[in-house]
């Protein structure tokens, strides 16, 4: 893993909590986009090299609309920035991790992700992040 990639906030208004972190953060929402495979919609912001990715679901079966309906608002996960995002899920399973997924998959930002069950993790939600070329 090279660095952190982003921090994930699951948020219940997009354009709101938007208005909020760019306050905030003295900032712009710099891109948005929605994710259909994950049933969520994106901003993300830049703070210095720090990125922010604020995700609000678009349907009540996404993971964010559970995620909202238990625990309320806030982060959701942490992005690790990997070159291999395969070769860094197999070393994570050998290391015992529980993976949410088999394969990695689209995400936003055009990143291929892989997710790292929380309670492999002492309860935080894990994202690899491999960007696409």
């Amino acid at each position: 893993m090279k660095k952190i990639e982003h921090i994930g906030i699951a948020v219940s208004n997009l354009q709101t909590a938007g208005e909020i972190y760019q306050k905030l953060l003295n900032t712009t929402v710099y891109k948005t986009e929605e994710v259909l495979s994950e049933g969520v919609k994106t901003a993300f912001l830049m703070n210095g090299p720090n990125k922010i990715e604020l995700l609000e679901a678009t349907n009540p079966d996404s993971p964010i609309a559970k995620f909202i309906a238990k625990k309320g608002e806030g982060i959701h996960h942490i992005a690790f920035d990997v070159s291999d995002i395969r070769a860094e899920m197999s070393r994570l399973k050998t290391e015992g991790f529980v993976l949410l997924n088999d394969e990695p998959k689209p995400g936003a930002d055009n990143k291929l992700v892989c997710f790292v069950h929380p309670k492999s993790a002492n309860g935080v939600l894990i994202e690899l992040c491999q960007e696409v070329k």
